[in-house]
């Protein structure tokens, strides 16, 4: 009678055995399944270098299924969300393609300091004084306004003022040198701090531009940064009586 008890205890216990190793090897199967959850994502197929337009990128990337879990934070599965942009690096053959990796084409010219020159145009560079250049601010992609000031006479006293015109608006800065750099760069004393702001401009508003620089009488206005919807001055005219005390400025 003990062994038979004995058989039907080993047999109870190897079929207990048998039931717990399946229902662990189901559980782990499910959770291998929940984490092996297959998304879509962009791949690069070839390595593509900084510079390429989204347009250029079609036939260079494809659509691959990675496990959830891989994805990684900021992937693409289309190329719709960046439409219009660039890549900013390298992009690696078999690297997922991320959104972080693309910008405006505009945005990274005027961060390298390259700026097309507007159609029939041609630059000019103005070395001024940094309150004569909006203190120095400006940068490539800006749109700015030309002021000249020049001698004249008050019709109605005939006294000497100095009237001040916009010679011309919505010029593009091409580009911007010298100036105060770095944290300590307003505690600077002693010699006179310039900037040279290089201005797109028409083969008459050079001329312009330019007799106004013979004359130092040129103050630049920013009417719009790189990439601002903000609306251009298009006129605007201030005279100021001359007195002795002013006549050398």
């Amino acid at each position: 009678m003990r062994r038979v008890l004995a058989a039907l205890t080993a047999l109870a216990l190897a079929a207990f055995g048998a039931f717990v190793l399946v229902s662990y090897v189901r559980n782990a199967d499910a959770r291998a399944a929940a984490g092996a959850q297959l998304v879509p994502v962009l791949v690069v197929d070839a390595d593509v270098p900084a510079g390429t337009p989204v347009a250029d990128l079609t036939d260079q990337v494809s659509t691959a299924q990675v496990p959830a879990r891989l994805k990684a934070t900021g992937s693409l599965d289309d190329l719709a969300a960046v439409a219009g942009l660039t890549t900013t690096v390298d992009l690696l053959a078999g690297e997922q393609v991320m959104a972080a990796r693309f910008a405006d084409p505009a945005v990274i010219a005027a961060a390298q300091g390259i700026v097309d020159l507007d159609e029939g145009t041609q630059e000019v560079s103005l070395t001024l004084e940094l309150q004569r250049a909006v203190g120095a601010v400006l940068a490539p992609g800006d749109r700015v306004g030309v002021f000249v000031s020049r001698p004249g006479v008050d019709p109605a006293t005939s006294t000497p003022t100095a009237v001040t015109d916009l010679a011309v608006g919505d010029v593009l800065v091409t580009r911007v040198g010298g100036g105060p750099t770095g944290p300590d760069a307003g505690a600077v004393t002693g010699a006179l701090q310039t900037v040279t702001v290089t201005l797109g401009l028409t083969e008459a508003d050079a001329r312009a531009v330019i007799a106004g620089m013979e004359q130092e009488s040129v103050w630049l206005s920013l009417q719009s940064a790189a990439g601002s919807a903000e609306g251009v001055v298009t006129s605007t005219t201030t005279t100021n009586t001359i007195t002795d005390a002013g006549a050398d400025e």
